[in-house]
This record gives structure tokens, sequence and C-alpha cells, in this order.
């Protein structure tokens, strides 16, 4: 089989974790008689360095005309980057913004997975993690605070600033059908996580998510307000299968449950449209204070990968090769710096990756 897949390195460890996950995904096209053609562009940092702007327009057609898009990091340290002395829309996360806009990618799915092996790392005790946890968090994407419009001006002598929440019904309910049907190939639990006692936006988003689970009965449906959600997370995480919610409260809750994984270097991520395209990254930043020291994680990226290979590709048995690769290098006992534990064996960035193409 021959895909196109369009590269975004980006900035701080992307290139480094990147490299790993092409150094994998070729590995399974010489195993799988495939066939993947990469074409890199920029976004981000990267981008504003060479053409002044996070994501040029020729990028967006790249990425439009390829099968899949693979991404690493985008952006800086926001207190030292020049980048961040330009303004909002110039900086790199609009590039970020921009093309999940540009390529109608509206549902975004973070998977928080635990290890057997990786217990040690996790920072809940032991007896709330006995028997590990396995959830997925389906986050709105593309609607929400962080496209509504907004504004900074001076308003009586001083500086007043606004951010439109704004949701329509077909955004709602769009992913929440997209979140039922997750469901029904996992363990048939939807927890819709939303701020109903004080937002307007909330309401409409619970009326909605109701509505369509009539058509889902085999679907055990919960409500939870947000901060419960955020609470429960470090609770109890194994009572979650698939957390269905907006943007902003997707973003924020889905870096806690990469935390109680042990690290958000394990968190996959992929961003899906209607269609089999999609964007797949990592869920972690850029780490610019790690950048360019073979430090970092690339564990996440490449379990993104398996997840384009599954979610992009229909290549479920060459994904599930990665995913199981990987648990025999963390059962073999070799960990990056965020991951480390007593008796186990430190191996850098490049050294993880040519580990688990040993293994497949």
């Amino acid at each position: 089989m021959n895909k196109s897949i369009a590269v975004i390195k980006g900035d701080g460890i992307g290139p480094e974790i990147v490299n790993e996950a092409i150094k994998v995904i070729d590995k399974i096209a010489e195993k799988y008689n495939h066939t993947f053609q990469y074409q890199d562009i920029l976004m981000g940092g990267a981008s504003i360095d060479v053409h002044g702007v996070p994501l040029t327009d020729e990028a967006i057609d790249i990425a439009k005309n390829s099968d899949a898009v693979l991404l690493g990091s985008i952006g800086g340290d926001t207190n030292t980057s020049p980048w961040y002395k330009l303004e909002p829309s110039l900086r790199p996360e609009a590039g970020l913004l921009k093309i999940r806009k540009e390529l109608s990618l509206f549902a975004n799915l973070r998977p928080a997975y635990l290890y057997d092996e990786l217990k040690d790392a996790c920072p809940l005790k032991p007896e709330l993690i006995e028997g590990g946890f396995d959830m997925m968090i389906m986050r709105e994407l593309t609607g929400g605070l962080y496209f509504g419009d907004r504004e900074t001006k001076e308003i009586n002598g001083q500086m007043v600033a606004h951010d439109n929440l704004v949701y329509s019904e077909e955004e709602i309910r769009r992913i929440a059908k997209r979140g039922f049907d997750i469901a029904k190939k996992r363990r048939k639990k939807v927890t819709s996580v939303d701020k109903a006692n004080v937002l307007d936006t909330s309401r409409l988003w619970r009326k909605i998510v109701n509505e369509v689970a009539v058509d889902y009965p085999e679907i055990e449906l919960e409500h939870m307000l947000v901060d419960n959600c955020a609470m429960q997370l470090v609770r109890n995480p194994q009572q979650f299968d698939v957390i269905l919610t907006e943007n902003m409260f997707g973003d924020i809750l889905s870096d806690e449950a990469s935390m109680v994984t042990g690290s958000i270097g394990m968190l996959s991520s992929a961003s899906l449209r209607d269609d089999t395209f999609g964007m797949y990254e990592p869920s972690h930043g850029s780490a610019p204070d790690i950048a360019g020291q073979n430090k970092a994680n690339p564990i996440a990226t490449i379990l993104s990968s398996a997840m384009m290979l599954r979610y992009s590709f229909d290549m479920d048995e060459e994904a599930t090769a990665i995913e199981k690769a990987i648990e025999k290098v963390l059962q073999a006992g070799y960990r990056t710096i965020d991951i480390m534990s007593e008796g186990n064996e430190l191996v850098s960035c490049s050294e993880m990756g040519d580990e688990i193409v040993k293994c497949l």
C-alpha cells in the first residue's frame, strides 16, 4: 500500500521525536510491504523564522493533498522566545489552530492508558490504580473559546479583554456521535463533561448529547461537571471509558490524564474529520528546555503514528505491532528520563526509537 504523509517536525523537541516515529514507520513499511512517502512542511516557530507567519497557504495545500499529517510539537518558551513578542495571530500556536480549522479536524482522540510497567511512575497511590486504567478523551477541536471572537481594548481608562465561547448544535452533535461510536468499540460508557450549572453553552451541550444518546441505547451515559471530573481523574481514574467534552475542558483534562499515566511523554493524540483523514501528534508540548539534547521521550509520537496507521490507513495489524513493541521495550526496562525509575536502564530519545524498531 502506498500512502503519503505530510510531516511537520515543528519546534523544540519536535524534530527529534518525529525522526524516531519515522524510523518506526519505515520499519513497518519494510515488514509489511508498504510504501510511505513523506513531504516536510513548516508550521509554528519554524515557519515564522522562514516565512514570517506560523503557517503558509502552501503548507495547508500540501497537508490537504496528503493521506495524513504527522506532527511533532509547536511553540517555544513564552517568556524568552521572540515569537511571543508578535501579535497573537502570528505566534506559533496560531498555526496549529489554523490547520485544525482548515483541515476540518473537529474530533480529537487522546487515549490515556497506564502500562503495568509504569505503575511506579504514576503519582497516584497504588491502591487507586490497582488493575490499571484505560480511557479515551474525546475533545471537540474546532469550536468553543479558542475560536470565538476576542478583543483587548481600553475602556474608561483600563484595559479590558474578552473571549467569546460559542457552540452550535451541529458542532456538538457531530462530536457526540463520534464519541458514542468510539464507546461502542470499547466498554460502552460515555462521560459527558460540561459546566451546565453555569454556562449556556454547556446547557446546550448537555441537551444535544442527551438527544444523540437516544440512538445509542447500548451505551451508558453520565454527565459530570468539569471541576468534579478533574477531581475524579486523580481520585478514581478507573471509572472512565470515553470522556466527551468541549475544546478548552478537553485541553486541560487530557493533560491531567496524561500525568496520571506517569508522563505526558506517553500520551498520543489523533485529530480526525468525517472521513479517514487525520492529523497525529503527541499531546505534550515542545519542551524547549531539553530540545536538541536527545533526552525527549518519543513514545507518545510513536503511539500517534500507530493511531495514524489504524484510523487513516486501516492498518490495524501494523498499529498493534507498534503498540506491542512498545510494551516489550518497557518490559525490558528501557526508560527515557521522564519515566525513569530505580532498577531500569536510562536511554536517549534515539535509543528508545532503536529499541522499538528492534522489537518489530
